[in-house]
């Protein structure tokens, strides 16, 4: 626990600033914003012609583009910097983010594996012991990878022999990763290298000569922005050059879907999983020995996902026919046989299926917390497992002869804690807790249910102050997603810890697109009902201000890539009802998303403009195409990286200086460009900082609420 921060301090501290008047904080002006040139591009779509005056900001390798990211970004440090309490917030997110993390054991061969941050460290280290509890050794450590901490482990493998260990390592955010080989004896990296792999890892082989990865050819142009097309499934054999890659899969005739091939263990059978994007997916198999692949289970109406093969049966996780998902499996020797292991649940979504020490534990999401259940391999129920407390589970892990595994648990007040579970007596203890520098009696996480604007009741969780007087005066920052079956779930984040104990209320809203109540939550924000995640989240900044949390003169929304998508639209709908809007990230042009990277994987989830049928309703809320002249919208703080080649800055270009050239009122719209960064994954902890730093600041001065150093 910690606090060498006086609790007194503290309290006073936030009740001051929850008392604020708006017109006690010095007015801070921006620069002019940089000229952008106003384009003739007009693309007509099914004969609605749309302009698109900003298309030249799509090309992220022109001169042009890269005077106007400095133009921009001068600006915006500019503004930044005149914020006197700027430094404090960065002080003190440094003083919260400063705590040991600690991930859960995991035995590999003889030893165990874990990861391990002191506090500030850039990157976690990955460390290993003899024994959990012992002191452990440095067995690679990420930091040294890059001088600035900008190179990240995207995807990490032991081989089944834990003989060897293979990570994928990203440079700068980007999804395309380096495929490296250690030998675990030696610690000395192999000479194995595997290049333009993107959404993959090393999937070991069962006999731990080498392992099974998807991959692209070498973009010709465009690194970071150019479509990817044909994704492949090789066999790379240790010792012998990429080159000489056994390709295992590739299909010709799609050049949009993606493959990914998963080993059974005991060596016989041999899957591909194909999907057309986020959700849908194929099933394929043959045996090892042979070498066409038959159709299992086919696509791609339904979810599939492996779980375990065992005596020639595949155990899957499937949507089919149960919109909470069910557990099941089919002989693979007769595929007509199919079995229910695990029904759906009436209520509450399965979520995962791991398996560890020959049995079967169930993730279940009730209401966005977790609940696990221990199966048998028949679908018999063993125990409820008794958790220590609500928020998030993972963990549940291991191999076939474990009797003991350890999982981790999270919630908005508390950083992730580590416990042991006894597989065969259900037992669980406390194995590691991390020392923070606040105290979280202070604080309480209520769950609240509100009608969105069609009825349907919508969960959020809201993290305050305990002795916060809802008065209608208080900030408010509202976070939302929504979208590709994400579920949102409680989580400790220390910038949002900053935030209420600055006597804040941070809210996170359970939207519908995620899966929170299975696949109908999903489908009922998809398509043609996306409107329904940008009413949800409306309807949750309505209650927050009819129940006097807050108001929307100190109100602030945030949410990144889809959830950056969510925070433009309603933008553009209720200009009128935030003080702050703050996209991450954000997939802005709903009509060419499409034409870059990976975009064309999420036309499953938003539909295409190229279609006759979906292009009305996406051209209607597109964030980009929805800004209007003579509106007076929100500050804003557009956020993006330059190396973000999952949703490409472009998006975020556009949308700033659509916005720009709009704004009516003088609430400042800035842009924030990163560099060596990318969507967000493998983040380096010092860029995280910086980046809440600005944000936060950015928050408290346009809602005119000063921020108060906390006394030590």
């Amino acid at each position: 626990m910690t606090g060498s921060f006086c609790k007194a301090a503290v309290l006073a501290g936030a009740a001051a600033l929850a008392t604020t008047g708006c017109n006690s904080m010095k007015q801070i002006k921006h620069d002019p914003y940089p000229e952008t040139a106003r384009g003739e591009v007009v693309d007509n779509y099914f004969g609605t012609e749309v302009p698109d005056p900003y298309r030249w900001l799509e090309d992220d390798n022109s001169a042009e583009t890269a005077a106007w990211v400095a133009a921009e970004n001068a600006v915006t440090n500019a503004y930044l910097e005149q914020i006197p309490f700027r430094g404090a917030i960065r002080e003190r997110l440094t003083e919260l983010w400063n705590y040991p993390k600690e991930g859960a054991p995991a035995k590999h061969g003889d030893w165990w594996y874990y990861s391990y941050n002191d506090g500030l460290q850039n990157q976690a280290v990955i460390y290993r012991t003899a024994e959990p509890g012992q002191a452990g050794e440095v067995f690679l450590d990420p930091n040294t990878l890059s001088e600035d901490g900008t190179v990240a482990l995207a995807t990490m493998s032991f081989s089944k022999d834990g003989r060897y260990f293979a990570y994928a390592a990203a440079a700068s955010g980007s999804d395309w990763v380096e495929i490296r080989v250690m030998d675990t004896a030696t610690g000395q990296l192999t000479d194995d290298c595997i290049e333009w792999v993107k959404f993959s890892g090393a999937v070991w082989a069962p006999d731990s000569k080498g392992f099974y990865y998807s991959a692209y050819d070498a973009p010709k142009q465009g690194v970071y922005s150019s479509q990817n097309q044909f994704q492949k499934v090789y066999y790379h054999t240790l010792g012998t050059p990429q080159s000489a890659d056994r390709l295992i899969y590739e299909d010709k005739d799609h050049p949009l879907r993606y493959f990914a091939a998963w080993p059974s263990d005991d060596g016989q059978w041999l899957f591909v999983s194909g999907s057309e994007g986020t959700s849908g997916a194929e099933i394929l198999y043959r045996r090892v020995s042979e070498t066409k692949f038959r159709t299992l289970l086919p696509g791609f109406a339904n979810d599939y996902r492996f779980i375990d093969c065992r005596d020639d049966q595949l155990y899957y996780m499937t949507n089919d026919g149960a919109s909470n998902y069910a557990l099941c499996r089919i002989s693979l020797t007769d595929p007509s046989k199919i079995e229910t292991v695990i029904p759906e649940h009436e209520k509450n979504l399965l979520e995962g299926v791991t398996t560890a020490g020959g049995y079967l534990f169930a993730t279940y999401l009730q209401d966005a917390q977790n609940r696990i259940s221990q199966y048998d391999y028949e679908g018999k129920l063993v125990r409820e497992v008794e958790l220590p407390a609500i928020g998030t589970v993972g963990g549940f892990d291991g191999g076939k002869e474990d009797s003991v595994i350890y999982y981790a648990l999270a919630n908005y007040t508390s950083p992730s804690t580590i416990y042991r579970y006894d597989i065969a007596s259900g037992e669980t203890t406390l194995y590691k807790a991390p020392e923070v520098a606040f105290d979280p009696s202070l604080y309480v996480t209520e769950q609240v249910f509100y009608p969105s604007k069609d009825g349907t009741q919508v969960p959020m969780f809201i993290t305050r102050r305990k002795d916060l007087k809802l008065d209608g005066k208080n900030p408010c920052l509202l976070y939302g997603y929504g979208g590709f079956q994400i579920n949102i779930t409680p989580g400790f984040n220390p910038s949002a810890l900053m935030f209420v104990e600055q006597g804040g209320i941070y809210c996170v809203a359970n939207l519908r697109g995620g899966l929170e109540y299975g696949e109908a939550w999903h489908k009922a924000g998809m398509l043609e009902n996306k409107q329904n995640v940008f009413d949800d989240f409306i309807a949750a900044a309505e209650y927050l201000i009819a129940r006097k949390y807050t108001s929307k003169e100190r109100l602030a929304i945030n949410g990144a890539s889809n959830g950056g998508l969510l925070v433009g639209a309603c933008e553009v709908q209720r200009p009128d009802l935030f003080a702050v809007c703050l996209p991450q990230v954000g997939v802005l042009d709903m009509l060419r998303y499409h034409k870059f990277t990976i975009g064309w994987g999420w036309a499953v989830e938003y539909g295409s403009s190229d279609n006759a049928e979906q292009f009305p309703y996406i051209y209607k809320y597109s964030p980009l195409h929805n800004i209007r002249e003579g509106v007076k919208y929100p500050a804003t703080l557009v956020m993006t990286a330059d190396h973000d080649d999952r949703v490409v800055p472009a998006h975020s270009f556009k949308f700033a200086a659509a916005l720009q050239h709009a704004q009516a009122g003088e609430a400042p719209v800035l842009i924030r460009i990163e560099s060596k960064a990318g969507h967000g994954a493998g983040k380096p902890t010092s860029k995280r900082i910086d980046e809440a730093a600005d944000m936060y600041a950015f928050l408290f001065q346009n809602i005119g609420v000063p921020y108060r150093p906390v006394t030590k």
